[in-house]
């Protein structure tokens, strides 16, 4: 059964970092290549601890998690599509659904400064859904999974998966300690390149944020819509992107509009870049 624990203070194993590639790491956080965090993470942990693959999540209560990025050992082309896969179908599968689900209170109230940083190990074994097994654990041949996560800005989970190879088998002891030393660094590169992507790639986020918090009445699919608009897409292309008819997009838009006061959508940007703070 799949089981989690939060990160003891302090963690036992000292480690001596190879400082070339912790000041890759650092160069590297929140730079347009998003997955060359997890590249780096990869190779960091995985000159103490064998690994297969690391994937960034991102979790926020009541949308899809987002995939923050990526990193692979060569093992298989697919793990971007195996990322996307659990984000549209399996995440609710996932052990750590529940634990981030009983974890929210004490998270939030550990704070920013000393993170509440838990694990989570995971196994195939563990998941009674044939198509996730096989999707997220046969296809790539991990034989198991240890997440690293703590709560960003106290709305949003960070979560660092590092695979085992089939070749490596489980973690052992000594290995989840290596994993238990590197969480604290773990947690705050990845806390720093998701603050750097929003600052420098996701101006539409920061706009849509500011628009939720002018205007609390919108609902999860005005925010879609808005998004989608802000994206630049026409009633066409957002139709498609949401799966709505051509005269739902429309209505949608049309409602939008209204909320906000707006004429139309070069005057919604207008709107929301003139917003302050």
């Amino acid at each position: 059964m799949s089981t989690h624990w939060v990160l003891p203070p302090p963690p036992a194993t000292a480690l001596a970092l190879p400082l070339p590639q912790v000041g890759a790491l650092l160069a590297r956080l929140g730079q347009a290549d998003a997955h060359a965090v997890a590249e780096d993470l990869l190779r960091l942990v995985g000159a103490q601890v064998p690994l297969a693959q690391c994937t960034i999540f991102a979790f926020e209560p009541g949308r899809k998690p987002v995939v923050v990025a990526v990193g692979d050992r060569s093992r298989t082309q697919e793990l971007p599509h195996i990322a996307e896969a659990y984000v549209a179908r399996f995440h609710r599968l996932d052990g750590l659904d529940a634990v981030m689900q009983a974890e929210w209170g004490a998270a939030q109230k550990a704070g920013p400064h000393t993170p509440r940083i838990l694990l989570h190990r995971q196994t195939a074994s563990d998941i009674a859904h044939a198509d996730y097994r096989h999707t997220c654990y046969t296809l790539p041949r991990v034989a198991e999974r240890l997440a690293v996560l703590a709560l960003y800005e106290g709305r949003r989970w960070l979560s660092v998966h590092l695979y085992r190879g089939t070749e490596h088998g489980p973690f052992d002891d000594a290995g989840v300690a290596v994993v238990e030393a590197f969480a604290p660094l773990i947690v705050q590169a990845v806390r720093l390149h998701h603050t750097g992507l929003a600052v420098h790639q996701d101006l539409n986020g920061l706009l849509l944020a500011r628009a939720v918090r002018r205007w609390p009445a919108l609902t999860q699919r005005d925010q879609d819509v808005l998004m989608a608009l802000m994206d630049g897409l026409d009633t066409a292309a957002l139709a498609v992107r949401l799966g709505l008819t051509a005269s739902s997009a429309q209505t949608y838009c049309q409602r939008v509009y209204r909320k906000l006061g707006v004429a139309g959508q070069r005057e919604l940007m207008a709107v929301l870049l003139a917003q302050g703070g």
